[in-house]
């Protein structure tokens, strides 16, 4: 039974090696889900805009991610007032898009990260 104890516990080292291995720059399988959450993010319907001045840029066509500070990746917009739209203020209600898109698709985003640790 020692033996079998012994062969288990070596199984569940290399195992557990393995893993650590794969994860050993933890932005590197965050950003294949963030990578994944922007794709789908562009392509979101654009609603109108009443902008019409030349060089405009839509804020959908913002979006974008970083590799951030202590193993984080974010997702975000690149114009300022992107938290306001999602948010809302006090002179307009929400009008959210990342929310509703990460709550669709997460299982996607988790899937594709799972998999580049090698699950």
């Amino acid at each position: 039974m020692s033996n079998e104890f012994y062969s288990g516990f070596n199984d569940l080292s290399k195992e557990i090696e393995d893993y650590l291995k794969n994860v050993e720059n933890v932005q590197d399988v965050l950003e294949v889900g963030a990578k994944e959450f922007t794709k789908d993010l562009l392509k979101l319907p654009k609603p109108k805009s009443q902008i019409r001045k030349s060089g405009y840029t839509h804020l959908i066509d913002t979006f974008t991610y970083k590799r951030a500070k202590n193993n984080e990746v974010e997702v975000g917009w690149g114009k300022y007032y992107g938290r306001m739209v999602e948010y809302g203020t006090s002179k307009f209600g929400s009008r959210p898009h990342l929310r509703p898109t990460w709550e669709t698709n997460k299982n996607k985003y988790y899937n594709v990260m799972l998999k580049k640790l090698g699950h």
